[in-house]
């Protein structure tokens, strides 16, 4: 004997409404990742622009280093020079 109709239609309304609900939770997760990888972007920025800024910032050194080493040549070789 078939169930009756009205039983049917119940139970499909009780599916649907199943169905929207996970819906529901996986449209809310989808929005929470795409708010997290949103994040991760605008981090991933700042920290490229704060490399880029302390790369700038750090290009001088090498060349007072070798300043200085070739000064304190230039110095050695003019006291040795002036030496009696």
């Amino acid at each position: 004997m078939p169930p009756p109709p009205e039983s049917v239609a119940v139970e499909l309304e009780k599916l649907r409404g199943t169905m929207a609900e996970g819906f529901a939770r996986v449209d809310g997760s989808l929005a929470l990742l795409v708010q997290r990888g949103d994040q991760t972007d605008r981090q991933l920025t700042d920290h490229d622009q704060r490399l880029d800024a302390l790369e700038r910032a750090r290009w001088p050194l090498p060349s007072v280093a070798a300043l200085v080493a070739v000064l304190g040549l230039a110095l050695s070789v003019w006291q040795f020079a002036t030496t009696p």
